[in-house]
């Protein structure tokens, strides 16, 4: 029953079934699952003298006057009335504009509660557009004191979209299967969990605060383990003895050729891979950490357990750089190794492609390391055995997926430089073991870290020139290509979800008021190449081809640049020990972790390094508070925390592929968090596999089977 279209709910015609599918709502089942953005709390009715004009409030008042509609001008007109409270005799005068259709709503002497704004007007009160219940003798206490904000659109009012919940509660009600509660009882009492019918209803009606929680927690959970159930399905069907094990795995013969010792967190994440890598069962495990942990090394250590054991591995990376630099950095430790390396690029020439290809099909290549050429038709390996991709949230799902159906029965290691909370890494990567390298090597310089606006502009590019004297590079990063751009100010992110829309409008007008001008690179390159003597300037941006901006880097590695002015595509650049200096123009429009992986290309070296992060004054508090974490905090995982909890999972992978939980197969959370339901995502992620684990089918709970399908996309999800 709940399967249906909403249209076949009373008052919802062709024009609101449009409506609603802009939302993503096509039957009555996804209608009840669009949930509340918001709350109005109208239970704490007050008397007219005791509210203040800053906030909205709750009253009772009796209609006086019968509304009369005033024309203003053509196309506008003013419902206007008088309203009178009991007990106080005080006159309030309501005006609704533009909402003549409501003249029929209010009848003299009734009583209606009424919410919004209250102003003084003279020796009486003023309400405009207030929302409104009527109620009824004796019954004032059925008035729900929490009242729904759906999330609209364009031809839908929150008055139309509650009805029509409201109508779908009562059909769903009726229905016996459809409210048949998915959990098994046992795990729902463990929980201390709510009925599914239960949470539905005060989800969308509740009737206190307390039961508004108990709702929102189940259905988060059900969110949460849905999701885990679905990957944990994935992963017991994918863990098949089916890959090729290496069990020859001696670290010795590396360990001898790096110059430095392995720290503890290096050696237990490799034990972590050698010991999955030894079994026939697949490894599929993200290797996260900060700039500058040693990931790269812990690689090349599974990359050579692989080798030593008869077969084949590849490294693949985003960019064509970053490839060439991993090339560089392990072609020479493998060739001490007697390990052939090859590196496969598209600007790579045919007739190296050629070679390569064929030395991987016959199996005489060891090692390969590439960009997405190696996803390419003809790339063809005799005996894979393990496939790494490197700064993982800078590849789709798909193309990882793309790289281990090449290879199917392989072993997969993914990297990530962005170094990612436990609860963010389990909601996105879920089908993943995760191994974090929470420790830097010793000797690693900290980066002195400064907060200026525009008054130190003058000082700064003294110290710009300062540095280059002194053999040092800069690199300046702006928020733009061209001045043109226009860009959403970071700073309001957090404010985006806001409860009352009429303050978050007011706080992204006072942002975008308070932003100074965004600096773009183009402009701001051609001001240094103009300001700064004997200095030699480039620019680099994402909208270059790739020759030229390998030409660009090329030329500031060498160090024949000694300013690269550029967006952030050089977050994930190569190395540069040369780098001494890293400014970052209108800071306040990044995240917290954008910019401690631009703070991350400086500090390579030994020469003494600094960040500049170039603010307004004026800016918002988010902004503000992100720029002093900067410079009071170096731990990357700290910093991520910070960004996480300040901006939202969604605005923290913004800038490479993630889009919140989609990265992990589609899914996008109605209510779940995966920074504010940590917990509850562990606990979901914990009982998933156990339930997975002692009934695969689910065959004892068809109802939590049949919603974790739905879920999930049948290329994804689905159980077969």
């Amino acid at each position: 029953m709940i399967e249906t279209s909403v249209g076949a709910l009373y008052g919802v015609g062709p024009a609101r079934v449009r409506a609603f599918a802009k939302l993503g709502v096509h039957t009555v089942e996804e209608l009840l699952h669009h949930y509340p953005r918001a709350y109005e709390f109208r239970g704490d009715v007050k008397l007219l003298r005791d509210c203040g004009p800053e906030g909205k409030s709750a009253v009772i008042l009796t209609v006086a006057t019968a509304p009369r509609v005033h024309m203003i001008k053509r196309g506008m007109s003013l419902l206007k009335f008088r309203a009178t409270e009991e007990g106080t005799g005080d006159v309030c005068e309501i005006t609704y504009f533009n909402q003549n259709y409501l003249k029929d709503s209010f009848s003299p002497g009734c009583s209606y509660r009424f919410f919004g704004k209250i102003e003084k007007k003279g020796k009486g009160y003023a309400m405009s557009s207030p929302a409104f219940e009527e109620v009824i003798e004796g019954h004032e206490d059925e008035l729900p004191p929490l009242l729904p904000v759906y999330p609209a659109t364009e031809g839908l009012s929150q008055k139309q979209i509650s009805a029509a919940v409201q109508l779908s509660l009562r059909m769903a009600l009726t229905d016996a299967d459809a409210m048949e509660d998915p959990l098994p009882a046992a795990l729902r009492h463990e929980r201390g969990l709510c009925a599914y019918s239960y949470a539905l209803r005060n989800i969308h009606r509740p009737t206190d605060l307390e039961a508004l929680a108990a709702a929102k927690k189940r259905l988060v959970y059900d969110e949460l383990t849905l999701f885990a159930l679905g990957l944990a399905a994935t992963r017991s069907r994918t863990k098949a003895a089916n890959a090729p094990a290496c069990a020859q795995a001696d670290l010795a013969p590396l360990e001898a050729l790096l110059p430095y010792r392995l720290t503890g967190a290096q050696r237990r994440a490799i034990e972590e891979i050698r010991a999955e890598m030894s079994g026939n069962v697949p490894m599929s495990r993200m290797l996260v950490g900060d700039v500058g942990c040693g990931k790269t090394v812990c690689a090349a250590a599974a990359m050579l357990f692989a080798v030593q054991s008869g077969y084949q591995a590849a490294l693949m990376a985003p960019t064509e750089i970053l490839a060439r630099q991993h090339y560089a950095e392990l072609s020479e430790l493998f060739g001490k190794l007697h390990i052939s390396c090859a590196l496969l690029i598209g600007a790579t020439t045919a007739a190296k492609k050629r070679d390569v290809r064929a030395a991987l099909a016959d199996g005489s290549l060891d090692v390969v390391i590439g960009t997405q050429a190696l996803l390419t038709e003809g790339v063809a390996f005799a005996n894979p055995a393990l496939m790494v991709t490197d700064e993982q949230h800078r590849f789709g799902v798909g193309q990882r997926a793309a790289l281990s159906e090449k290879n199917r029965y392989a072993h997969l290691l993914v990297m990530s430089a962005t170094p990612i909370p436990r609860s963010l890494a389990l909601g996105l990567y879920g089908d993943l073991d995760i191994s974090r390298i929470d420790e830097m090597p010793p000797g690693r310089q900290v980066v002195d870290t400064f907060v200026v606006d525009e008054n130190y502009r003058a000082r700064l590019n003294a110290f710009i020139e300062k540095q280059v004297a002194a053999g040092g590079q800069v690199y300046v990063v702006c928020p733009a290509i061209e001045e043109r751009e226009t860009i959403d100010a970071d700073g309001m992110d957090a404010d985006l979800y806001l409860d009352d829309i009429s303050l978050r409008d007011e706080v992204a007008q006072t942002i975008h008021s308070e932003q100074p001008a965004i600096k773009s690179a183009l402009a701001h390159a051609q001001y240094l190449s103009e300001t700064l003597h004997g200095v030699r300037v480039e620019c680099l941006h994402g909208k270059m081809k790739a020759a030229e901006k390998d030409a660009i880097m090329q030329s500031f590695v060498c160090g024949e640049t000694q300013v690269l002015v550029s967006t952030t595509v050089i977050e994930v650049g190569v190395n540069v020990p040369n780098a001494t200096l890293m400014i970052v123009e209108n800071a306040e429009r990044f995240g917290l972790s954008q910019l401690h992986q631009l703070r991350g290309r400086v500090g390579r070296g030994s020469r003494k390094s600094y960040c500049v992060l170039v603010g307004g004054e004026r800016v918002g508090e988010v902004a503000r508070q992100r720029l002093e974490v900067m410079r009071t905090q170096h731990d990357g995982f700290e910093i991520a925390q910070r960004d996480l909890l300040l901006r939202g999972p969604g605005d923290f992978l913004r800038g490479g592929a993630g889009d919140g939980i989609r990265q992990s197969g589609g899914i996008r959370f109605r209510l779940a968090d995966t920074c504010d339901d940590a917990e509850l995502l562990e606990l979901a992620m914990q009982d998933a596999r156990a339930l997975i684990e002692h009934d695969p089918d689910l065959a004892s709970a068809p109802a939590l089977r049949r919603r974790m399908e739905r879920m999930f996309t049948p290329a994804e999800g689905t159980l077969n």
